[in-house]
């Protein structure tokens, strides 16, 4: 059974949502789940111009203060996140790779000027980290509507697919677990 690092990134993430994900995680690849702290300051990823925080940057701090032995690794944010051709992002991974990382911020309906919903707001991260470590198995975006695969532009976008994968991507996803 391999094992997957879940780092809270210490730039707004909330600490009770990570155990509980980590379980729903866990399920979802059977990998064993380790909660991690940071090995690095998140705020190295803060682009004052944008006011946001550069995902990939984020990405390469985890990979690199990462040991070898995890064979992934999820940081937790509650910040805004972005990559350079995008005004934002829920997350992002490396295709194939090690590292995901995902963010609440615009997961949460409090964003929107909504009341506070902290159920919807777990499942969202659920999906969306489920998402990106799929990514990490070098799954892209599924044509499935209800895949955890498809692509999601807006937060609603992930409030109609599901937390699971589709036939064809779970069975990728076994294949390399196996």
């Amino acid at each position: 059974m391999g094992l997957l690092r879940l780092v809270p990134l210490h730039c707004g993430t909330r600490a009770p949502l990570l155990a509980p994900l980590g379980e729903r995680l866990q399920t979802a690849f059977g990998l064993s789940v380790q909660l991690a702290t940071p090995g690095f300051d998140c705020e190295v990823a803060f682009d004052g111009s944008r006011g946001q925080y550069n995902s990939r940057v984020l990405l390469s701090q985890l990979l690199q203060s990462t040991p070898p032995d995890v064979t992934r690794v999820l940081g937790v944010a509650g910040v805004d996140l972005f990559i350079p051709v995008l005004t934002y992002v829920f997350g992002e991974a490396q295709l194939g790779g090690r590292a995901a990382v995902v963010s609440l911020h615009r997961l949460d309906d409090e964003m929107y000027g909504l009341p506070a919903h902290p159920k919807r707001l777990f499942e969202r991260l659920v999906t969306e980290a489920v998402h990106e470590l799929g990514h990490t198995y070098g799954l892209v975006h599924c044509h499935d509507d209800r895949c955890v695969m498809a692509s999601s532009t807006y937060v609603e976008d992930i409030d109609l697919k599901s937390d699971r994968f589709c036939a064809r991507c779970l069975a990728t996803v076994r294949a390399d677990t196996t």
